[in-house]
């Protein structure tokens, strides 16, 4: 499992959870908001220098437009740790 993961579990998600991200898409354990932000997730990890408009508005129509700049900080956030923990040859068993 990696960093993340774990943390996901740490926090409460469950194993089925986690086994299905890779559907969120699809699956019906997401609600409409955590699809949006999972596909935004995804869109940023790919091309980092703009989320794509469809992507912003599905987010703003499905959740808190309050909360918009920190969905998209966390990503960012996880983004770099995860580069920054690949970058130093870190592996999840290492992490604390």
């Amino acid at each position: 499992m990696d960093v993340h993961g774990a943390l996901a579990k740490r926090l409460g998600v469950d194993e089925a959870t986690l086994r299905d991200l890779s559907n969120y898409a699809t699956s019906s354990r997401f609600s409409d908001f955590e699809r949006a932000a999972l596909a935004a997730a995804v869109a940023l990890t790919r091309e980092p220098r703009a989320l794509p408009e469809n992507l912003r508005a599905a987010i703003l129509e499905t959740g808190n437009s309050e909360g918009f700049e920190e969905i998209v900080a966390t990503i960012g956030l996880f983004n770099y740790l995860t580069r920054l923990h690949n970058g130093c040859g870190a592996s999840a068993a290492t992490s604390h």
